[in-house]
Parts: C-alpha cells; sequence; structure tokens
C-alpha cells in the first residue's frame, strides 16, 4: 500500500509539472492567438487520461519515463530544435550548446564489438598527458568492467570534480599484459578556435568549429596574434561548424564592419517588434580581405556570419550551400531544474532574407518535412545591390564541388581499416616528421596493402551490385543457366579489378591515412595542418588573394557575380 501511495505521489508531482509546462506553453500561445477555453480543454483532458492511466493501468507506470514520452511527442510535431531537456540531461545540453567545459581527462571514445577503444586525446590534457593512446581499449575504470556500459556510463565514470584521479586499466595493441593507468582530472575547456595559423602569400587562416561561450573573443585573439605577419588577407573556416550562441556571431562580424551595422534581424510571432542586433564596436579589421569558408553542415550562427558578410559584400563566401537553419531558439527553466528550448523566432540577414531551408509547417502526405518551393523563394539585394535568395541556405559567392571519396576508401575509414593501421604505424615508430611535410611513402603503403591481406572489409564495387542485380533477375526468369558462364566471368574479373582498386584510389587511400597517422604524433592540431595544402576550397581562397580585380569584381557584382545562387541555375 506504500509502495502505491507513493507510486501515486510521484506521478501527482510529475503531473504538477507537466501541468505548469503547458500553462507556460498556452500563456504564450493564448497571449496571440489561442482561445482560453481550448487552452482549458486540452489541459483538463490531458490531466484526465494520465490520472487514468496512472490508476488503471494494467501493469506499474514509469511516471518520469511517461511524462518524458509525452513531452517528446507534443515536441516531436513542431521541430528537432524544440526540445525538453530533464534534470539528468542538463549537464550535456550545457556542453552541446552553451559552454563545453567540465571536469574530465580530454578524449574522445569510441565503441566497436562491444569494447570501449580511445578515439583520441586531446592535447595537452590529462590523457595525453598521462600516456593514454589513441588505440587503447579501456577494460576498468576504478576496478568496475566496462563490459555493457554504454557511452553515458563510461562518460559519467570519467567525469568528475578537477583535480581528482581516475584509475583506469587499458589493453594496448601488441602489448601482452593490460597496462594501470592513473590520471588526474582537469577542468576540460576545448576552444571553439580549433586552429589558427599562416598560409601562402601572407594569408592568415582561423578554423572555428562552434559558436560557444568566448567564440569571438578567441576569434579576436587569434587575429591579433596574426596580424603580427603583415597580412594580405584572412579566411575564416566555418565549415562543419553546427552554430552556437547568437550573440558570439554578432560579435565576430562586428571584427570586420564598422559600428552600427545590423548584423540579424530576429522575428517572433509579434513581428511589430523585432529585434535587430548591430554592432556595437568599431570594427578591428574594416578593410582586410576577408574569405569565408562554408559547407553543407555550416549552419545556425555559422550562416548568420556568412550570410551578413556576404549581404554587406564585406567578405567572399567560398565552398558549397549551406546547412540552411533560420530558426532561433530560447531556453525557459521549468519545475525540478529542467528546461525546455523553445525555438522562438526566425533570422533574417541584412539583406531582409531568411535562409531557413525546411518549413516544418508544411508536410507531404508521409509526413515528411518538405524544403520551400522554388516557386515562394524570394529575391534580396546586398548592399552592392547583388542578388541574393531566401528559403535554402547560405550560397557561396564561389562554388567548389565538394570532394568524394570513393566507396572504397570509406569503407577501409569506416571500417577501422584506416585507424588500427594507424595506431601499428605509431607503435613501429615513435617519431615522425613535421604534420606539414609527411608523406606516406611507396613502401609504406604496400605495407597497408599487405596490412589489408590479413583483413577483412566487406566492399562491393558499383559494377558488382549491377551483377548481383543482374544475377536476381537472371533468377526469376529462370535464365541462370543461360548467363552463368558469362557471369562467372565477370565475378572473377570483378574481383581482380577490387584488387586493383587499392591502387586506382591510392592517392585519396593515401591522403586519409596521412592524415590519421598525424593524429598519433601532433594530435588535432597535426591534423588540421597537415589537411590544408590538399584543401580545395582553401587553395581557391588562397588563388582569389593573389587577383584583386577578381576579388573586387564578385564584391561588386560585376559580370557573372550580380546572382548568387537563383533557384534552378
Amino acid at each position: 500500500m506504500n509502495n502505491q501511495s507513493a507510486a501515486k505521489s510521484g506521478l501527482q508531482k510529475a503531473a504538477k509539472g507537466f501541468f505548469l509546462i503547458l500553462a507556460i506553453i498556452s500563456f504564450f500561445s493564448f497571449s496571440y492567438v489561442e482561445d482560453l477555453f481550448q487552452v482549458s480543454k486540452n489541459l483538463d483532458i490531458f490531466a484526465a487520461v494520465y490520472k487514468q492511466l496512472s490508476m488503471n493501468y494494467v501493469d506499474e507506470v514509469n511516471s518520469s519515463k511517461v511524462m518524458k514520452t509525452g513531452i517528446d511527442a507534443m515536441l516531436d510535431d513542431l521541430d528537432p530544435y524544440t526540445q525538453y531537456i530533464p534534470e539528468s540531461e542538463i549537464e550535456d545540453y550545457k556542453l552541446k550548446y552553451v559552454s563545453n567545459q567540465y571536469g574530465g581527462i580530454g578524449a574522445t571514445i569510441s565503441y566497436r564489438d562491444g569494447k570501449v577503444i580511445v578515439a583520441e586525446p586531446f592535447e595537452g590534457f590529462p590523457a595525453q598527458k598521462g600516456g593514454l593512446r589513441a588505440g587503447d581499449e579501456l577494460l576498468k575504470i576504478f576496478d568496475v568492467s566496462l563490459k555493457g556500459k554504454n557511452n553515458q556510463d563510461v562518460s559519467a565514470m570519467l567525469k568528475g570534480q578537477k583535480s581528482t584521479n581516475v584509475d583506469l586499466l587499458i589493453q594496448r595493441p601488441g602489448v601482452d599484459k593490460p597496462i594501470e593507468l592513473q590520471l588526474l582530472r582537469e577542468e576540460i575547456k576545448r576552444g571553439n578556435v580549433s586552429y589558427y595559423g599562416m598560409l601562402p602569400n601572407s594569408v592568415g587562416y582561423i578554423k572555428l568549429d562552434q559558436f560557444l561561450e568566448d567564440a569571438a573573443k578567441e576569434v579576436e585573439d587569434a587575429l591579433v596574434d596574426l596580424k603580427k605577419n603583415q597580412l594580405n588577407g584572412l579566411v575564416l573556416d566555418l565549415r562543419d561548424n553546427g552554430g552556437g550562441i547568437l550573440q558570439e556571431s554578432v560579435k565576430i562580424v562586428n571584427l570586420f564592419v564598422e559600428k552600427g551595422t545590423t548584423v540579424v534581424i530576429q522575428k517572433s510571432r509579434n513581428r511589430e517588434n523585432p529585434i535587430i542586433y548591430k554592432t556595437s564596436s568599431p570594427a578591428m579589421e574594416p578593410e582586410l580581405p576577408l574569405m569565408v569558408l562554408v559547407n553543407g553542415q555550416s549552419a545556425s550562427a555559422s550562416e548568420i556570419v556568412a550570410g551578413s558578410l556576404q549581404d554587406l559584400d564585406r567578405a567572399v563566401v567560398i565552398g558549397q550551400r549551406s546547412f540552411g537553419k533560420g530558426l532561433v531558439q530560447q531556453t525557459f527553466n521549468l519545475p525540478y531544474n529542467s528546461l525546455v528550448k523553445v525555438t522562438v523566432a526566425k533570422y533574417y540577414t541584412p539583406s531582409g532574407r531568411c535562409i531557413q531551408s525546411l518549413d516544418y509547417n508544411q508536410r507531404d502526405t508521409e509526413g515528411q518535412v518538405t524544403k520551400l518551393a522554388d516557386s515562394l523563394i524570394t529575391e534580396y539585394k546586398t548592399k552592392s545591390g547583388r542578388s541574393v535568395y531566401d528559403g535554402s541556405g547560405i550560397f557561396p559567392d564561389i562554388f567548389v564541388k565538394p570532394l568524394k571519396y570513393s566507396l572504397l576508401t570509406r569503407t577501409l575509414e569506416s571500417g577501422f581499416h584506416v585507424f588500427d593501421y594507424a595506431t601499428q604505424y605509431h607503435q613501429t615508430k615513435p617519431k615522425m616528421p613535421a604534420a606539414k611535410t609527411f608523406k606516406l611513402s611507396d613502401a609504406e603503403y604496400e605495407d597497408f596493402v599487405k596490412f589489408l591481406s590479413t583483413r577483412t572489409y566487406n566492399y562491393k564495387s558499383g559494377t558488382e551490385k549491377l551483377l548481383i542485380d543482374l544475377l536476381a533477375e537472371a533468377k526469376k526468369e529462370n535464365k541462370l543457366d543461360l548467363y552463368k558462364p558469362e557471369i562467372d566471368a565477370l565475378n572473377t574479373k570483378i574481383s581482380v579489378s577490387k584488387k586493383n582498386d587499392l591502387y586506382l584510389f591510392k592517392d585519396e587511400i593515401k591522403e586519409v591515412l596521412e592524415s590519421e597517422i598525424v593524429s598519433r604524433y601532433y594530435y588535432q592540431k597535426g591534423r588540421t595542418e597537415h589537411s590544408l595544402p590538399n584543401d580545395q576550397d582553401l587553395n581557391e581562397a588562397i588563388k582569389l588573394f593573389s587577383n584583386k580585380t577578381k576579388l573586387s569584381s564578385i564584391l561588386r557584382g560585376e559580370g557573372g557575380y550580380g546572382r548568387i545562387g537563383k533557384p534552378g541555375e
């Protein structure tokens, strides 16, 4: 009887919390368009269902789980950015969206065949300083076996208060006995700027990975340091940057445009009172030639920076079309230390365009979200009169065809064959030349081919897939015996061809191998430095800095540069 009372009490508390959530949402809804009667009616219906479920359901009900399921289902019909965050997930939320600071050892881990593997230690943090290496298998933490533990379990065990110990038992490839390590936790704060340095022709380069706390300050500090080299130009790399805090993007734009310039406009349901974000300080570099790199994973705050600098004709955008996230989220506190993150507005770049590409209010017959139709896309003008368009992300001024690796290369990466060879390479060669100049020799590549001969990797070429389809069709038509000699001959040729593919795609496989090997010695910074000479987007930017006439023509919209990303072109 006491257990039932406790369960009912828990359900009642959860219900009260949920009613407060609905009350908050209902308040805002009623303030604009909702009828009070409809709000009250829906609350009563939900309360009645929840009450009957808690009292009469045949099995015991987990009140917290049921409530979260109900909330998630309610929000799931809106957009993927409107989310409920229970107390148990608050820290992970802060790490992802607010601050990348925590107490721990500083390493990423992966899971392979039930094993917990160190994917990459961060340079300068406890994992790296304490001797943990990529490829090491974590067996125990504080004598607790990691068998059956998931990512959340292991992460929680590794994190903790600063200056406390973490006892690890690891198995290192090539070493017979397990190794005991004791690491001292530190405050782990990974920078928003993962790398900056000088490129050929006195061009500066800043790689910005995210827009969390202090992102603008880190970009500013990097720029100050780079300016010691008499810069001819700057490349701001926002590729694979999913965004973060909107205000940080405004501050970054402020480094390059004068005080009082509109950067972004935020419009909510109350369109009569938009929020206008303007630069508030004198620009650090209002005249420095500037390029911004974007790709399909550049989103949100990245698109604000790229889009506003493009609209203001302040920078040339290079790469591929960005993701197209023009929505703004705000976090509201809820009872019992939980949060709800709500999409509250859309943002618009200085020209007036919203780059949101998916319309979550419009869904097809299968319930899938649709893209904004080309017929609904509107033309806007940049400061100098260039045509830009809404509804489809930021289209670059100079489009660079994205690099696509072959299926073989992707298979070797995803199957950890490249990773494991890099681990073996590092064990046999404790030192290597500088990351920028490292090249895998032909003899070393042959060693990799030999390494693969002892491993199994599922790789089917395009021709092989077509042959499989042909074989299936022949069986259906009862013509397998008729075609069998030809099919067997093709199979033999394909088998030989697949072996030759290791040499056909040698250059790109070597590039991927070199990057992974370099990371064993020089970590994330080395991986970046090694990639720069072969970076197609970056090379396009460096080339453009040397052609001031073309650079000026792009920003003025002369020739074929007056229209950027028109649908259908």
